[in-house]
């Protein structure tokens, strides 16, 4: 499969301290790779520089075999790549309808749209049908998320994203905060996200989840990433010592290789 999104060589470097030195990343519609790595390791650097927060030192990105440069996340919007921080990004003054629209309202037809009215009726009913459609345990539709659980605040956010993303989604420890249930709500929307064609990028800590969701395993270490496994051909122990570099240099060095035809 072509690769709908591709980092080469990318570098970032904060004053004396290097978080990317060469990283390479690529990921196919459909797939979901678990992007995992030791804290430090680089990941949530190169998703910040994917998804146009942040601009990388050095290094290429290639979208749709294009090359490209985002400017801001708005850029990276508008090619249908959303990503959800575990800052979440929320309003917390506003509902959930409200956070789910925020920069993409819907604008009342003729004047009352153009002196800048929102249709607030058709953003509830759409909004609403989005969040039951994704499974999102959203209980309170009208109270402030700020007033709401973090497993609440984590399954609006996902939610979000996944509803408007086309291309690409990147989830940074789209789990750490939720129970059993909700945790199985978010993988299950991993899997409905990745059957209708969008790339799934999944950042986590927990080797089950990363076993359970995931097509293909990327390991960062020490801002690269140093080795790339088909999930039904790994386990958790290959990629504990992979990620903390117990895996002996030529393991490792065939490990990395070609994402689609690695081991």
């Amino acid at each position: 499969m072509k690769p709908v999104l591709q980092a080469k060589g990318i570098t970032k470097e904060y004053g004396h301290v290097q978080a990317l030195a060469g990283a390479d990343f690529e990921i196919a519609s459909g797939e979901v790779v678990a992007l995992i790595g030791d804290n430090g390791a680089g990941k949530s650097t190169l998703v910040r520089i994917l998804s146009g927060s942040e601009f990388p030192d050095q290094g290429t990105i290639l979208f749709e075999d294009r090359e490209i440069r985002l400017s801001s996340p708005n850029d990276a919007k508008s090619l249908g790549i959303e990503t959800v921080f575990q800052d979440l990004a929320l309003a917390p003054h506003l509902d959930p309808i409200q956070n789910f629209f925020l920069g993409r309202e819907i604008m009342k037809p003729g004047l009352a749209g153009f002196l800048g009215f929102t249709d607030t009726a058709k953003m509830r009913v759409k909004g609403q049908e989005a969040f039951n459609e994704l499974g999102a345990t959203v209980r309170n539709f009208r109270g402030p998320v700020g007033q709401m659980s973090g497993g609440q605040k984590q399954s609006i956010a996902v939610a979000r994203a996944a509803s408007w993303a086309r291309k690409v989604i990147f989830l940074d420890e789209p789990t750490a905060a939720l129970g059993v249930v909700q945790t199985k709500g978010v993988l299950d929307l991993i899997r409905r996200i990745s059957a209708a064609g969008v790339a799934v990028v999944f950042i986590s800590h927990s080797m089950p989840h990363v076993l359970e969701v995931s097509d293909r395993v990327c390991v960062m270490r020490r801002g690269r990433a140093v080795a790339n496994y088909k999930t039904a051909d790994t386990n958790i122990d290959q990629l504990v010592a992979t990620m903390t570099g117990s895996l002996d240099a030529q393991t490792n060095s065939a490990a990395l290789g070609t994402p689609g035809d690695t081991q």
